[in-house]
């Protein structure tokens, strides 16, 4: 049933929430991604101090994301912090050195957009793109997330021709070599033990064994793993990667 109350309490909230902050007041972002490493964490504080000495802008505090630049808003926990600390401090401005470094997705990008506005503030970066809403701002704003998001995929793209190249050159090529290889000298060398190991699920799964049933049977026989225990995921990847 439709309660008139209940909706004027929240268009009240709604207002209240976008209420502009502080304009001389920043809340600052920072994003590193370990296939970045052009602009780290002190480089873009330095570059964030800059601008706001020279704006006239006092920064209220510092939060940092180590991930990709693709990576959903709500899977964030520096970011969603700062929102509330824009709330909090009544800041009206949110910062990241580049816009690159809020996100390098224009759908993210787009979000954090919105949400900096509902908590009543601006997204704006040291690098001097334009905040202002008008056509000429948003236009240059979208073009700058939309070449981000270009240079993800080529970043991406490269990253694994590298691996490819390395993998077809018999070189450690990853952290962690699959079950059954071994990374010796940098070089990938089948381990034996784990082979024969994966012969037997196979084996078990030829014979119609589920990969949960035979992840049960190695647990109980306290065969070697990893991770401690058996998974079927484990051994699903386990199976393509020998495949």
């Amino acid at each position: 049933m439709f309660d008139i109350t209940h909706c004027r309490t929240y268009i009240e909230a709604m207002k209240r929430a976008r209420k502009p902050g502080d304009p001389k007041v920043a809340v600052a972002y920072l994003r590193v991604s370990t296939q970045e490493q052009d602009l780290g964490p002190e480089a873009q504080k330095a570059a964030i101090g800059a601008w706001a000495d020279r704006l006239g802008v006092r920064v209220v505090a510092y939060f940092e994301d180590r991930l990709s630049g693709g990576t959903k808003v709500e899977d964030r926990p520096a970011m969603l912090e700062a929102f509330g600390a824009l709330r909090s401090s009544g800041a009206g401005l949110l910062v990241a050195a580049k816009r690159d470094r809020i996100a390098r997705d224009v759908v993210v990008a787009a979000t954090v957009e919105q949400m900096a506005r509902e908590a009543g503030a601006r997204v704006a970066t040291a690098d001097g793109v334009a905040v202002e809403d008008t056509p000429e701002g948003m236009l240059l704003r979208g073009l700058m997330d939309l070449f981000a998001q270009y240079e993800r995929a080529v970043i991406r793209a490269r990253t694994r021709a590298a691996l490819a190249v390395k993998r077809s050159k018999g070189l450690q090529y990853t952290r962690r070599a699959p079950l059954g290889f071994r990374f010796e000298d940098g070089r990938v060398m089948e381990d034996a033990a784990e082979r024969d190991m994966l012969a037997r699920v196979r084996e078990m799964k030829n014979r119609g064994f589920s990969l949960a049933r035979v992840a049960g049977i190695l647990n109980a026989e306290g065969t070697r793993c990893r991770g401690g225990r058996w998974h079927v995921t484990t051994l699903a990847r386990a199976l393509r990667r020998v495949a």
